[in-house]
C-alpha cells in the first residue's frame, strides 16, 4: 500500500508530506486548490511524462518520492521477479527528480529507467483518472479488461497462443520470400552456384591471409632489412678499425696487461671478456641470418597475386576468409534449397499447415476460457451496477470471431448495456453518458480488485456526472472496495468526503507573495466543516454543520453492515 507521498517543487506545491493510510483516504478541496497537481505528481513518479511546465516557478528541479509497503506475498514476488530491490522491512521507495530536460529515476536508491517504473507501477497502483473512464468508449480496451480479470486461467493460453502465432508468422513470411516464378529460381541458382565455384577455386584456408601479409611484408622492405643488417654487422663486426668488435678486442688485451699488474682488475678483465664473447655470439648470429635472407621474385609475385585474389573476394563476400567461407556455407544452403525446391516447398506448406492447426487449438481453448470469465465478470459488473444505481441493468459481453488471425487470439470482444427495460443491449460507446461511464468504471474496478493483487487504487473525478442517490451508492461502493484495498480518492461530494475512514484537505495559501498548496489531514471535528463547507459553499451556517454531521454519522452506521 502507498504510505507516504512527498512532492517538492511540482506546479503550485513548494513542499508537501503526506501519510495515507488503510480503507478509505479522500482529499477533498475548492476547484484549483491543487487536488489534480498531487495526483498528477504521483502519475509523473510512476513513469508518466515530464516536462519543465510541471515544475514550480525558478525551481531548479522538482521531487517526487513514494513509499510502498509491501504486504501482500504474491504482489512482493512479482517485484522480486522483475530483480526490483525490497528492503528488509518489505518496504520499497520510487523516486523521480526532475530537471527541465531531463528525470532521474530510482527505486530503493537504485537507478532504473522508465520502463521499469511504469513495471512497477502496474503491480503496486491502480490510477482510475477522468481520461481511463473515457477509455471504455474504445472497443480494444474490453477485451484487454477482460485479461486482467480472468489472467490466471486467460494469460497461460494467451501465451500459448501468441507463442503459436509467432512461428505461424514466421513460417508464413519464409513461405512469402521464397515463393519465386521459375525463371526466377534458375537465375538464383546459377548466381549461387557461381559464387560457390568462385570460392573453391580459391581454396582459401583460415589464417593464410595474415601468414601472407607477414611474408609480403619482408619481401616488400627486403633492401631496407638487408642495408640495416650491413650496418649492424659492420659497426658491431672486426672487419673495420672503428667496429665495436675490434675496439672491445683491444681493449681486453689493454685490460689484460693491467690485470697482470694488479689482480684487482681481474674481475672487470673477466666482464669485458664476457662482453667480448656476447658480441662474438652476435655476430655470428647476424652473419648467419644475413646469409639465409634471400628474394625470389617470382615467390614475391605469387604472394601478391594471392593477397591480390583473397582481397577480391573479400570485397564481394566477407571481411575476412573466415566470413568469405561462411558466405560460401550460405550459398551452398540456399543452392541445396533451389535444387531441391519443390520438396523444400512442400515441407514448408506442410508445416505452415501443422503451425496454423497449433494457433487454431490454443486460439479455440483462450476463446473458451475468455467466454467463461467474461460471463463469470459481465454478471459481477451487473451486479456492482445495480449497487450503483443502476436499478433496471443488463449488462454482457460480446464475443465475435477476428477475421484473421492475431497474436492475442481470434476474439473481438465488447461490452454492451441496456439501463432501461425494454431497451436491448447496446455498445458502451452507443449509450453511456459520462456519468454512467463514470460508475461503469467504478463498477469494473470493484470487479478486478477482488481479482487483482494491487493493493492500492486511485480515483479521480468518479463523481462526475452524479448527484444525490447515485452519489451515495458510490461512496459506499468506494467504502466496500476499501474494506479490502486501499482506496484514495480526490471528490467534490459531500456523500463521498463522509464515508472517508482518513479526510485530508487541500487548500491554496499565498505566501511571501507566491501561491502555495497546502493539505491537512482532518480530525472528526474539521472533517464534518469541510463537508459543511462542500454542502453550503461560502456560509456555513448551524443548519449545514448539522447535516454535515448527520450525513457523517450515516456513513458510520452504514460502515458497519
Amino acid at each position: 500500500m502507498l504510505r507516504n507521498v512527498h512532492i517538492k517543487n511540482m506546479a503550485l506545491i513548494e513542499e508537501i508530506e503526506v501519510y495515507f493510510e488503510e480503507g478509505l483516504n479522500i482529499m477533498t478541496g475548492e476547484t484549483g486548490a491543487g487536488k489534480s497537481i498531487i495526483l498528477g505528481s504521483i502519475m509523473t513518479a510512476l513513469g508518466g511524462s515530464t516536462g519543465k511546465d510541471m515544475l514550480r516557478e525558478d525551481a531548479e528541479y522538482g521531487l517526487v518520492e513514494l513509499l510502498f509497503e509491501i504486504r501482500n506475498p504474491e504482489t512482493y514476488s512479482l517485484l522480486k521477479a522483475m530483480e526490483l530491490p525490497v528492503s528488509e522491512e518489505n518496504e520499497l521507495i520510487i523516486s523521480r527528480r526532475i530537471y527541465p530536460n531531463r528525470a532521474v529515476n530510482k527505486i530503493n536508491d537504485e537507478m532504473v529507467t522508465v520502463g521499469k517504473l511504469k513495471e512497477a507501477a502496474g503491480v503496486l497502483i491502480d490510477i482510475h483518472s477522468q481520461h481511463e473512464h473515457q477509455s471504455l468508449l474504445k472497443k480494444s480496451n474490453h477485451l484487454h479488461i477482460l485479461d486482467r480479470f480472468g489472467k490466471d486461467k486467460i494469460e497461460p493460453w494467451k501465451n500459448k497462443t501468441a507463442e503459436a502465432y509467432d512461428t505461424y508468422k514466421r513460417l508464413m513470411q519464409e513461405m512469402d520470400s521464397q515463393a519465386v516464378d521459375e525463371e526466377t529460381r534458375r537465375r538464383q541458382l546459377d548466381f549461387a552456384r557461381f559464387e560457390v565455384d568462385e570460392i573453391e577455386k580459391a581454396d582459401l584456408r583460415a589464417g593464410e591471409e595474415d601468414e601472407l601479409e607477414l611474408k609480403y611484408r619482408k619481401m616488400v622492405n627486403h633492401r631496407q632489412i638487408m642495408e640495416a643488417i650491413s650496418y649492424v654487422k659492420q659497426a658491431c663486426g672486426y672487419d673495420m678499425p672503428q667496429s665495436a668488435g675490434e675496439l672491445i678486442s683491444h681493449a681486453l688485451s689493454e685490460m689484460d696487461r693491467a690485470a697482470g699488474y694488479d689482480e684487482d682488475m681481474k674481475g672487470l678483465f673477466e666482464q669485458l671478456a664476457t662482453i667480448d664473447s656476447l658480441l662474438n655470439d652476435f655476430n655470428r648470429e647476424l652473419s648467419d641470418t644475413m646469409n639465409g635472407i634471400s628474394f625470389d621474385e617470382q615467390e614475391y609475385r605469387e604472394i601478391e597475386a594471392r593477397l591480390d585474389l583473397i582481397h577480391s573476394l573479400e570485397a564481394k563476400y566477407g571481411k575476412t576468409i573466415e566470413d568469405i567461407l561462411a558466405y560460401r556455407d550460405a550459398k551452398q544452403a540456399e543452392i541445396d534449397k533451389y535444387e531441391e525446391y519443390d520438396d523444400y516447398m512442400k515441407t514448408l506448406s506442410e508445416n505452415i499447415q501443422k503451425a496454423r492447426a497449433v494457433y487454431d487449438e490454443n486460439a479455440k481453448s483462450l476463446s473458451i476460457y475468455r467466454k467463461q470469465e467474461g460471463e463469470k465478470l459481465a454478471y459481477m459488473i451487473q451486479e456492482a451496477l445495480k449497487d450503483l444505481n443502476f436499478m433496471d441493468v443488463r449488462f454482457q459481453m460480446l464475443f465475435e470471431p477476428k477475421e484473421e488471425p492475431a497474436r492475442d487470439g481470434m476474439d473481438d470482444a465488447y461490452f454492451r448495456i441496456s439501463t432501461n427495460i425494454g431497451e436491448p443491449l447496446k455498445p458502451l460507446w452507443e449509450v453511456a453518458s459520462g456519468g454512467e461511464l463514470s460508475r461503469i468504471m467504478l463498477a469494473i474496478k470493484s470487479c478486478l480488485a477482488e481479482e487483482d493483487s494491487i493493493e492500492t487504487l486511485i480515483f479521480d473525478e468518479i463523481d462526475v456526472g452524479i448527484s444525490g442517490r447515485t452519489a451515495q451508492m458510490v461512496s459506499e461502493k468506494l467504502s466496500r472496495i476499501g474494506r479490502n484495498h486501499q482506496v484514495i480518492c480526490i471528490s467534490h461530494l459531500p456523500q463521498i468526503a463522509a464515508m472517508a475512514d482518513v479526510h485530508y484537505r487541500i487548500d491554496k495559501q499565498v505566501e511571501h507573495q507566491k501561491t502555495i498548496t497546502r493539505i491537512v489531514k482532518l480530525n472528526e471535528e474539521e472533517s464534518v466543516t469541510e463537508i459543511a463547507r462542500i454542502l453550503g459553499g461560502v456560509e456555513i451556517t448551524d443548519t449545514v454543520l448539522n447535516s454535515a454531521a448527520e450525513m457523517k454519522d450515516m456513513a458510520k452506521r452504514t460502515k458497519k453492515y
